[in-house]
């Protein structure tokens, strides 16, 4: 039996009562596994038909999926390529109950390693605005390169702390998260270091910690809007307990009544301070009840001011106005990038207005950006590439932003494909090699240059990085650091 600190096990007996043994038994079932599709990439129907995955529906979340044991969706070149993220079932009904909608302003407070920045983006569909932020610098880094894998072009990645960000953008979110640092008493089952770390001191600290987090998170929302506070625990000094007190503090607040899927229960109005009733809102997901490891939302409204309007006077950044340096990065594209209308990728690219130049680094600025000065920035929009001597040299996060139909000349490479290993272990490839199906396409025996390497999919293929076409060769341009 799976050993659980005894203060814990004692404490969830009285909370559960008769359900305390259904729920003790859960942690020596074998725990559920989940992916979420990237529909910035790819749909449900298109997934369903090409994944090589045993797959079954999570209630909670449209995009979600069980995946079988056996399966090992991890090293699939679909996960390179950002088709899909791999997230525990639970944490998904965060955004799902957020129902962030496109064009909407959306700042995810505490957001490594990216489970949920990359949902937002998911269901923002490339509009509006994404601010990812996470305090600590190692986790802020992973995030920004999940942000990069999964293809997001409207997000910037911040380092900071909860106040510095409420001081640059006070009421300006639609929609905030705020999965908040807990006691982590839901992930017992899969993190043997979660269960050591435990304690109820620690549960006390978590608990005050949240609290002046969803203070700032309060102070950065709109009128009208709404938060999804999150923990993955059960203990109610750090749920109900948590947003009872944040109600008393913020009296414009109160618990949203959303709908529960299948699997989901309610908030307890008993383990609350005041045993308010709308604490039954919230929601909770029961490792002994459902699919999932453990996890508490509620979602906080803020309630609308007649007549308000952002009247701040809101700084932007400064952006790249120097035309004529910009030539070989406008080259480059009219190369690589096929023009498909004026909505196109290329039509986005070419526009510069929202273009800025971070020492050789080019990057474009999600429009809703404010100026970010004084604060840290990992990575301040879609990160373009390298502007080198009289030439431009493409990043691999443009390659993931943008799909095989932008590419005037890419080489589609099956899943399974020893070519496709071999690209991603840094080699060059041959064309003599490439099977007949994986011919590069859009190009002729004598071309030469950028060139999209796609993974085949039902259909059109999923952009996983950039090689450089020279003779015969493709020469390897994937990232030393993802190299397998």
């Amino acid at each position: 039996m799976m050993e659980l600190p005894q203060a814990f096990k004692e404490k969830m007996e009285r909370l559960l009562g008769a359900e305390y043994t259904e729920f003790l038994e859960s942690y020596e079932k074998e725990r559920k596994q989940g992916l979420r599709l990237n529909l910035l990439k790819t749909s449900r129907k298109k997934f369903e038909q090409e994944a090589p995955f045993s797959l079954s529906p999570i209630p909670w979340t449209e995009e979600g999926y069980y995946y079988g044991k056996e399966d090992r969706p991890g090293l699939h070149p679909y996960h390179e390529a950002g088709v899909y993220y791999i997230q525990e079932p639970s944490a998904m009904a965060v955004v799902s109950l957020l129902d962030p909608k496109p064009g909407e302003r959306i700042l995810d407070l505490c957001a490594a390693p990216g489970g949920k920045t990359s949902h937002i983006a998911s269901r923002l569909q490339g509009r509006g605005f994404l601010a990812a932020n996470e305090i600590h610098p190692a986790r802020a880094k992973i995030l920004s390169q999940n942000v990069e894998r999964m293809g997001i072009g409207n997000c910037a990645v911040f380092n900071e702390t909860p106040d510095r960000l409420l001081g640059h953008f006070p009421e300006y979110f639609d929609r905030i998260v705020t999965d908040a640092p807990c006691s982590g008493e839901g992930m017992f089952r899969k993190d043997e270091a979660a269960r050591g770390e435990w304690s109820p001191d620690n549960v006390k600290l978590c608990a005050e910690r949240q609290a002046h987090i969803l203070d700032c998170a309060a102070g950065m929302l709109k009128p009208g809007g709404t938060i999804a506070y999150s923990t993955c625990t059960f203990s109610p000094e750090e749920d109900e307990q948590a947003v009872e007190a944040f109600l008393d503090r913020h009296p414009e607040f109160h618990i949203k009544e959303v709908r529960k899927p299948e699997g989901l229960s309610c908030g307890v109005p008993q383990w609350g301070a005041k045993e308010r009733p709308e604490l039954a809102r919230a929601v909770r997901i029961w490792p002994h009840k459902t699919g999932g490891e453990g996890h508490f939302i509620a979602i906080l409204e803020k309630e609308k001011a007649e007549g308000w309007e952002d009247g701040r006077k809101r700084t932007y950044p400064a952006y790249w106005k120097d035309r004529k340096a910009l030539r070989d990065y406008e080259s480059f594209l009219k190369e690589t990038i096929a023009d498909l209308g004026e909505d196109s990728a290329l039509s986005r690219l070419l526009d510069g207005r929202e273009l800025t130049l971070n020492g050789e680094q080019l990057y474009l600025l999600p429009p809703e950006l404010l100026s970010f000065d004084g604060l840290k920035v990992l990575r301040p929009g879609l990160h373009l590439g390298t502007m080198k001597k009289n030439r431009f040299e493409p990043s691999h996060a443009l390659a993931l932003w943008l799909g095989e139909k932008d590419a005037l000349r890419f080489c589609r490479m099956n899943p399974d494909s020893p070519r496709l290993a071999a690209y991603l272990k840094g080699e060059a490839v041959s064309l003599s090699q490439l099977a007949e199906e994986e011919s590069v396409q859009g190009a002729g025996p004598a071309d030469k240059g950028w060139t999209f390497v796609t993974v085949a999919g039902n259909g059109s293929g999923y952009p996983i990085g950039w090689a450089k076409l020279a003779g015969q060769t493709l020469k390897n341009h994937y990232p030393k650091g993802l190299r397998r």
